[in-house]
């Protein structure tokens, strides 16, 4: 048996879009990127591409391969803050200097939507896709 993701896709994307559209403060997703691996690159655009489509505020913050762990942890901070950001990504793999554990526990758990914190309350994007395959094909 073939699973179709695609239309299952597309009818979650309707819905996202739908739902959206009605509310009056529109979610915010922030996605962070340390550095310019290609790969990564292209995965950060897509996850914008699809924000836009569905009507996420989206913003996109690129810093050099040579920021300081500090700094990152700054910008964490003042996003978990920032009331109007719903969800906060660190795209990995991090440069080698950071502390990815440490990096993806200070946001907070409501705002780690990739399900990475100890204490979120969200399960992992890939596991979702899994869980709701299975369900829907039964």
């Amino acid at each position: 048996m073939l699973l179709n993701g695609k239309k299952i896709a597309k009818r979650i994307k309707k819905t996202l879009m739908t739902k959206i559209k009605r509310m009056k403060n529109k979610p915010g997703l922030v996605v962070i990127l340390v550095g310019k691996n290609p790969n990564s690159l292209v995965y950060v655009k897509l996850k914008e591409k699809m924000a836009k489509e569905i009507g996420i505020n989206f913003k996109k913050i690129i810093l050099p391969i040579k920021t300081s762990q500090k700094k990152l942890l700054k910008l964490i901070n003042k996003l978990n803050k920032n009331k109007k950001i719903n969800g906060i990504i660190i795209q990995l793999p991090l440069p080698k200097h950071f502390n990815t554990n440490k990096i993806i526990q200070e946001i907070l758990p409501e705002k780690d939507i990739d399900g990475f914190h100890p204490k979120t309350k969200f399960i992992s994007p890939t596991h979702q896709a899994i869980l709701r395959l299975l369900k829907e094909t039964k």
